[in-house]
């Protein structure tokens, strides 16, 4: 176990999650703000990338079980991804669509939030998504962060960037406090 809060636990995916966390990212619906769902061999290499990460950070995505039954409703936890250009730290979830609008999310983000700040030195957390996925970005707000930037990009159309600092300040620039009109963003909505 990596976490537990008062609903779930957060451990290390295993191969034998496959079949769970395929009932997850193998869904058309959920994965909608996605490229595309994921096919039988992505879950598969989902999993190893992640036990990669494990053994390369001491963090990636986690599995997140009900406490009461052990069951995997989904993936949480902390990934080092390309945003805009930088590799920057960055909460990422997806639960199950029987499993949504519950609170899981939230729960599962904010027990990474905490652990991220207690247990790495990075100044900064982020989350981002497809503009379009506004349950994502209002889970990042949920657990504290806020709107820094969204910007153009060949896979999301356009990506929205969530973040929350260390110290709690809105940015170092002083941006990030309200969305800005973006002509491009309106041609694609």
């Amino acid at each position: 176990m990596i976490l537990e809060t008062e609903r779930l636990i957060l451990r290390e995916l295993i191969p034998e999650d496959y079949k769970a966390l395929y009932a997850v990212l193998g869904d058309a619906v959920n994965m909608r703000h996605y490229p595309h769902h994921f096919r039988a061999r992505d879950v598969k290499e989902w999993i190893s990338r992640n036990r990669r990460r494990y053994r390369r950070y001491g963090f990636g995505l986690w599995a997140v079980c009900l406490k009461d039954t052990g069951e995997l409703i989904g993936d949480c936890g902390l990934t080092l991804q390309d945003i805009q250009g930088e590799e920057l730290p960055e909460i990422g979830y997806h639960i199950r669509r029987d499993c949504q609008r519950k609170g899981y999310a939230k729960e599962a983000a904010a027990a990474v939030r905490d652990w991220a700040f207690a247990n790495t030195d990075y100044p900064a957390l982020y989350s981002y998504c497809k503009y379009t996925n506004e349950a994502s970005w209002k889970t990042a707000e949920s657990i504290g962060m806020h709107f820094d930037r969204e910007y153009p990009d060949p896979v999301n159309g356009i990506t929205h960037v969530s973040v929350l600092y260390r110290d709690g300040a809105e940015s170092d620039t002083g941006e990030g406090t309200a969305e800005p009109e973006d002509p491009l963003r309106r041609e694609l909505t």
